[in-house]
């Protein structure tokens, strides 16, 4: 697994996971932040460019990830964090591993499966999967995730570096997620947000971790996109995770 880490001379170590699509780079504002006082880890996903796997299941990169802290931290970190695609690797790895970390924070995780979307995703991709490389595309694209525009050249570079298979198999599993009954096991406090403008699966989904996981607490931010929270807003988001670990 590839990773970029910040802070790396600090003990206590955060562990980020990005969205589907999107890389280490949508955290690089908050990581700047957060390197202060912590470790702070960006795995690269697999699928993904500059990944050295391909997709498999979003079981299986749980798997990877938690193997990864154990053979580097111990069997745990001090906070794991995932946006979407990463949030929900993160869920996984609470259910596969419920004292993976001692917090978790889950923005905008999809728990809810579609199976429509899911089936009509691989003929929708294959059809528009050129346009990729066309920057007036992936600007359109690139607009409707509402963040920050100097993230741009980072955006497209990378996601014309995705192959077909990949991005048909990692967004499929998006779509087929469901939560695991065993995350209610955790022993992770567990911070759930999703923004206020987001779909209505987004949102229940948020409900959904947050009824499952006994003491979780769940936020919904008002007027905030898909990803917003925390690479719109970088300095929020680190924020708000430093009052989450105690720091100062």
């Amino acid at each position: 697994m590839k990773t970029v880490i910040f802070g790396e001379k600090n003990s206590d170590t955060i562990i980020l996971l990005h969205g589907g699509g999107l890389s280490w780079w949508g955290y690089r504002e908050a990581a700047q932040i957060l390197s202060k006082q912590y470790r702070v880890v960006l795995p690269i996903l697999d699928g993904h460019a500059g990944s050295d796997r391909d997709f498999s299941s979003i079981e299986d990169t749980a798997t990877e990830v938690i193997t990864y802290i154990d053979e580097n931290f111990g069997g745990s970190v001090k906070l794991l964090g995932g946006l979407s695609l990463g949030g929900q690797v993160a869920l996984e790895m609470l259910a596969q591993h419920g004292d993976i970390c001692e917090n978790a924070v889950i923005e905008s995780a999809l728990v809810i499966p579609s199976k429509m979307t899911a089936a009509l995703l691989p003929s929708s991709l294959k059809m528009s999967y050129g346009l990729i490389q066309k920057e007036w595309f992936a600007r359109k694209q690139f607009a409707a995730l509402k963040i920050k525009d100097e993230l741009f050249e980072d955006y497209f570079r990378d996601t014309k570096e995705i192959t077909l298979e990949n991005m048909t198999a990692f967004l499929t599993a998006n779509q087929q997620y469901e939560l695991k009954s065993s995350v209610k096991d955790t022993s992770a406090r567990v911070y759930v947000f999703a923004g206020g403008k987001e779909m209505k699966s987004v949102k229940r989904s948020a409900e959904m971790i947050n009824k499952a996981v006994k003491g979780s607490s769940i936020e919904v931010l008002d007027g905030m996109y898909h990803g917003e929270f925390s690479m719109r807003y970088a300095e929020r988001y680190a924020d708000k995770i430093i009052d989450i670990c105690g720091g100062k």
